[in-house]
């Protein structure tokens, strides 16, 4: 069956950086286009950026425009996000989600707090 695993989160002080990476199985990764979406605490989902499905056509919402950069690796199965100029208000839990679906991981805490 479809598995996405998140991995990397963390506790950072403002200013920091981050590298979540997302391992795919179950299905044929290099064919699909993927994103990175967040949840803050008492808040809905927000997609935050997306990659299609041979590496390019990156987008991102425009408050990390500048600061993450998301990426893949097709041979590895695995989505990435590095996160720089980390700031409070990117304290969430970071799902990877195939994009346009609802199909997601169970999600990596990130807190940014010093």
């Amino acid at each position: 069956q479809v598995q996405l695993v998140e991995s990397g989160g963390g506790l950072v002080q403002p200013g920091g950086s981050l590298r979540l990476s997302c391992v795919a199985s179950g299905f044929t990764f290099s064919t699909y286009a993927m994103s990175w979406v967040r949840q803050a605490p008492g808040e809905g989902l927000e997609w935050v950026a997306s990659i299609n499905s041979a590496g390019g056509g990156e987008s991102y919402i425009d408050p990390v425009k500048g600061r993450f950069t998301i990426s893949r690796d097709n041979a590895k199965n695995t989505l990435y996000l590095q996160m720089n100029y980390l700031k409070p208000e990117d304290t969430a839990v970071y799902y990877c989600q195939v994009a346009r679906t609802p199909t997601r991981g169970q999600g990596t805490q990130v807190t940014v707090s010093s």
